[in-house]
């Protein structure tokens, strides 16, 4: 795997991280994203765990939630998150987020959000 592939599957693994974030209720939203709180916090101690605990990690991980906010409504996140999710699970029961056209864009708006959140930050 290449370094930014490392970079990149560690800014995935933060995502799917953050996800657990949206099953909590009513989670207040951040003013300047539409984000939830709760979901940034995640996103950023997600990112700071796979890149380092580092003042300068968590600035580059601050930019980079703040960056997938700036091109991802949340909404399209969440969808997004859940599609990459489901696409683990075995199976009849996983194929179709595995396979489906349109569940295949949803995804790659958002990687190509990472990808432009990891240049802009990393």
């Amino acid at each position: 795997m290449t370094w930014t592939g490392k970079r990149l599957s560690a800014v995935t693994g933060a995502m799917a991280l953050a996800v657990g974030a949206l099953a909590s209720p009513a989670p207040a939203e951040n003013q300047g994203n539409g984000y939830p709180t709760v979901a940034v916090a995640d996103y950023v101690f997600a990112c700071m765990a796979s890149n380092g605990q580092s003042r300068q990690i968590l600035e580059q991980c601050s930019c980079s939630i703040d960056v997938l906010a700036s091109i991802l409504p949340y909404d399209q996140y969440v969808e997004a998150e859940t599609i990459m999710r489901m696409r683990f699970l075995g199976g009849d029961k996983g194929s179709i987020f595995r396979t489906d056209g349109a569940m295949k864009s949803v995804v790659d708006d958002l990687r190509r959000a990472q990808a432009e959140a990891e240049i802009r930050c990393f």
